[in-house]
């Protein structure tokens, strides 16, 4: 029954990629003040959670050691480097991060970034996974965190595929589509740690998860929020985003 619930938990997170397509559908034209505040929310929400949540939980679960700091803040640098690696591959001529025009390049544009969102999604996927997993109370936030982070991805992956295919429709069942390799890297996840599963496996993958979630944070989230021309209005939504974060863990028990 736990195993059923934590899966639902990462399939919400994954599936809220399609409200951010929806958005895109509903919407005429997304404004850049939108996108920048909406991606800078994301990325508050993800560090904070990362920082303040994950990353101690992670220390904690390996104090056993007895070098839980030094172990935790390893873990957090791996996933950080294994994260970056995983960018790497991205070729410079169509990575999402840089400004291409044209109709090919909006469209390659939208296929790589929901790439590689599917990708960044699947570590997403697990942490909601086998967090909710061992402790619900810790789940319900990060599931939460990763929703609200995967709208804003769900409109970076429809509004190029729009204007390349000229339907706002299919741009949206795309973004969704991206999303579910959140259930997805759950499940592989899962199925490949279950014979290992402690409290150490725990706090490493918590400790790493936390340093992808701030790189995707920093390296993709900030700078295309900024990107827009709405530095500002991306600061703000940044520091939005941590403060509904600060709340939600203050008020959820646990």
């Amino acid at each position: 029954m736990n195993v059923a619930v934590a899966l639902g938990m990462s399939l919400f997170a994954g599936l809220s990629t399609g409200l951010g397509g929806l958005l895109v559908a509903l919407k005429r034209d997304p404004s850049d003040r939108f996108l920048a505040a909406s991606l800078g929310f994301s990325a508050g929400v993800m560090v904070y959670i990362s920082l303040v949540e994950l990353l101690p939980e992670g220390v904690a679960s390996l104090e056993s050691t007895g070098r839980g700091q030094l172990w935790g803040t390893v873990a957090f640098f791996a996933g950080i480097a294994v994260i970056g690696v995983i960018d790497r591959f991205v070729p410079d001529d169509i990575n999402p991060h840089e400004d291409p025009s044209g109709g090919g390049a909006m469209r390659n544009v939208g296929v790589v970034t929901g790439l590689a969102i599917a990708v960044h999604n699947f570590p997403e996927g697990f942490a909601s996974f086998i967090s909710a997993l061992e402790d619900p109370a810790l789940g319900v936030p990060i599931a939460i965190a990763i929703a609200i982070h995967n709208i804003p991805e769900g409109v970076a992956v429809a509004v190029p595929l729009r204007e390349a295919f000229g339907s706002k429709w299919k741009a949206a069942g795309w973004a969704t589509l991206s999303g579910l390799a959140e259930p997805l890297g759950a499940i592989i996840g899962y199925l490949l740690l279950r014979p290992f599963l402690g409290p150490e496996t725990l706090g490493v993958a918590y400790a790493a998860i936390a340093g992808v979630m701030v790189f995707v944070s920093l390296d993709k989230l900030l700078p295309t929020a900024i990107q827009t021309g709405r530095h500002h209005t991306a600061v703000y939504g940044l520091v939005a985003g941590m403060a509904v974060m600060a709340v939600s863990l203050l008020i959820l028990p646990g």
